[in-house]
């Protein structure tokens, strides 16, 4: 993808190399097609003098000429379409690859405005532009074989109609230029616009308890991003309008000033060279105006191609071996330990200002502890958790499985260790399930949840996950339970609870959690329950200001099966 930084025509021939088989048969088909179209029309000017020991030879090449178009206008278009979809079907998976392989910190930097709008509405644009490029194509060989007819009928007819052309795309040039800088301006507008939607969307509630936001989001960001991208739109588009109408208008004026000066520049021409000319200028103006016409949603093309372009390039540092299919292994249930020594990372600077800089840290967690991570907001707490689930690859120092350093090749084999619910969590409806994990488990998890009178799990999914913040993330603990990973990981999980249920997630549910091995983080303010940990670490400003542990027997009970009772 890297490639598509450079010119439109490269980039779209390095699209188009896995199907250059395909894509030359259509050239050629194409070829054949168009170049039929200019024959066609040279044997009906030839019918319009002919005889009639003419009349069956020129019927026979009119047959023939004519299967010639279908032929290859339909295996032109087919073939188009093919690779056309295949392309698209490439980005989409090429993209959302990318997306899944890319470091969590990049992601976090693009923003959700802008990434969705590339995945739908860019790579539908050049979907769009791929639908129309047979026609432009079979459109562009008629008029090169228009072309030559007319340089076979008068060299002179030839280069007027030739000047004439390359006035018309001089305009177009023009025009196109203009043009994709203003779709450049729009499409930057659409990810505003996308931002704003989201904020309609997310923030309804808030956004119905104060009308003065509410005016303001509709009249100065919505309204306005939609007025500024129809307003350039607008100018965009009428410039091709405008340079289509002055082309359009210059076939007629040479058509006229052919016909006038022919009796006093070319006597002596045939009445054929005057009609056939005619006729072919004609008939140009046809696959001229669709070519001309396609320009716009090429231009749109190039624009999208820019910006799936700038995706591929953020994202052009994946992650090492994260899609590749592996074979379902031996579990890894048995961790001893963890530990951060000397780690350290450090966020990009507002201009001005220090970035912030998490550690350098020492950790050390062990299996069956449950640990509470607590400070202010913005101490690094967050941070911190996802150094320790290896989100973050730490700038310095180093993470250590077992006492053995978690690199780039084994930080996805690493994570598997873990089941996170963070704050700004995502709930899946379907269920990952663990060797195990049995219909009636999932029941008896609902009741537990005392979510089991609004939802069940039908065909291994929740049936809705439509309820409050607070339940649903009592879902998200069901499914951090039936993954059965040795290491779970609450952020902030209890701030959405009832005091009666945060009650019973502290002194019921980590305890049960931790009788049948568990090893528990916990990222809480809930300082009354802060006795319940094992390993209480306190963060300030990046910093461990303090680490606390109970004193308590170093050999664990051993671990039963999840499915006992919770």
């Amino acid at each position: 993808m890297k490639h598509l930084r450079n010119g439109l025509t490269a980039q779209i021939l390095y699209l188009l190399r896995p199907y250059w088989p395909i894509v030359l048969g259509g050239v050629v088909l194409g070829l054949v097609g168009g170049g039929s179209v200019a024959g066609l029309l040279a044997v009906v000017n030839q019918g319009l003098y002919a005889t009639q020991a003419d009349v069956a030879t020129l019927v026979i090449a009119f047959t023939a000429l004519c299967l010639l178009i279908l032929v290859g206008s339909i295996g032109a278009d087919i073939s188009a379409n093919y690779v056309g979809q295949r392309i698209i079907a490439g980005l989409r998976s090429s993209l959302a690859a990318k997306i899944l392989a890319a470091p969590i910190d990049q992601i976090e930097i693009y923003r959700t405005h802008r990434l969705i709008p590339v995945l739908t509405h860019d790579v539908d644009t050049i979907s769009d532009f791929a639908f129309f490029f047979s026609s432009f194509f079979v459109s562009l060989v008629i008029t090169l074989g228009c072309m030559v007819y007319l340089a076979a009928l008068s060299w002179p007819l030839f280069l007027i109609t030739g000047a004439v052309i390359i006035l018309g795309s001089l305009a177009h040039g023009y025009a196109r230029t203009r043009g994709v800088h203003g779709f450049g301006v729009a499409r930057d507008a659409e990810d505003q616009l996308h931002k704003h939607y989201r904020a309609i969307a997310e923030g309804a509630k808030e956004l119905r308890l104060n009308r003065i936001r509410r005016q303001r989001v509709y009249a100065d960001q919505i309204q306005r991003t939609v007025d500024m991208i129809c307003r350039v739109q607008i100018k965009s588009i009428n410039l091709f309008v405008t340079a289509r109408s002055l082309g359009t208008m210059l076939f007629f004026v040479v058509i006229g000033v052919a016909l006038t000066l022919r009796p006093f520049l070319w006597p002596d021409s045939p009445a054929a060279v005057s009609s056939g000319f005619v006729l072919v200028l004609l008939y140009m103006r046809g696959p001229i105006d669709q070519v001309i016409g396609i320009l716009p949603a090429l231009s749109r093309a190039q624009v999208a191609i820019r910006r799936i372009a700038e995706l591929s390039e953020q994202f052009s540092t994946p992650e090492h071996d994260l899609l590749t299919a592996r074979p379902v292994g031996q579990r890894t249930d048995a961790i001893e330990s963890i530990d951060l020594r000397k780690v350290t990372y450090a966020f990009r600077g507002v201009p001005g200002r220090t970035p912030f800089v998490l550690g350098p840290v020492d950790l050390h967690i062990r299996r069956g502890d449950i640990v509470f991570i607590v400070g202010e907001n913005g101490s690094g707490k967050t941070t911190l958790i996802k150094l320790l689930l290896g989100l973050y690859a730490p700038h310095g120092g180093m993470v250590l499985r077992d006492g053995v350093t978690v690199s780039t090749e084994t930080r996805d084999d690493y994570r598997q260790l873990f089941t996170t619910i963070f704050s700004d969590y995502y709930l899946f409806e379907d269920l990952i399930q663990g060797d195990n994990v049995v219909p009636d488990i999932a029941e008896r998890y609902l009741e537990r949840l005392e979510v089991a009178h609004k939802v069940s799990v039908e065909n291994g999914a929740f049936t809705t996950t439509d309820l409050s913040t607070g339940q649903r993330k009592r879902l998200a603990l069901m499914n951090a339970w039936l993954e059965e990973r040795p290491v779970l990981v609450f952020d902030e999980w209890a701030a959405d609870q009832d005091p009666t249920f945060r009650h019973i997630f502290y002194t019921e549910l980590l305890p049960d959690l931790k009788r049948i091995g568990k090893t528990i983080i916990v990222i809480s303010h809930d300082d009354r329950y802060f006795g319940m940990a094992d390993h209480l670490v306190r963060l300030r400003e990046g910093k461990i200001v303090a680490s606390e542990e109970k004193l308590h027997d170093t050999i664990k009970a051993p671990s039963v099966p999840t499915n006992a009772s919770l």
